[in-house]
């Protein structure tokens, strides 16, 4: 059985990854968010944001809607059942490697001196 911090680098990095890992979180507590709402709750930049949607879409965890509101654009993300299923786990592996991690303790290496 590998240790939990082996299991740390097996995580999937698509969701891993820090900004995207906020994204997912952010439209796991909604129905849907705006584009502006999302960049204001996650700090990042227009052209960054953007880029992590793109690839979270791609993955088909996301959808992206585009509209209008009066003459201003507006774009609408939600979470595919896939992306709800995806964060979910996530996080729910990440709480159960902290437990391991809290349980683990080295095991002397008896051929040391």
């Amino acid at each position: 059985m590998p240790e939990p911090f082996e299991e740390l680098a097996s995580l999937d990095r698509l969701v891993h990854e820090p900004a995207r890992l906020a994204i997912l979180t952010v439209l796991s507590a909604c129905e849907s968010a705006d584009f502006l709402f999302l960049q204001r709750l996650t700090g990042l930049t227009k052209g960054n944001l953007s880029s992590h949607l793109s690839r979270l879409e791609e993955a088909d965890l996301i959808w992206i809607r585009k509209e209008f509101s009066g003459k201003k654009p507006r774009t609408i993300v939600g979470l595919k059942e896939r992306g709800r299923k995806a964060v979910d786990q996530h996080w729910e592996r990440l709480e159960a490697l902290r437990e391991d991690t809290r349980k683990w303790r080295p095991v002397p290496n008896l051929g040391t001196p």
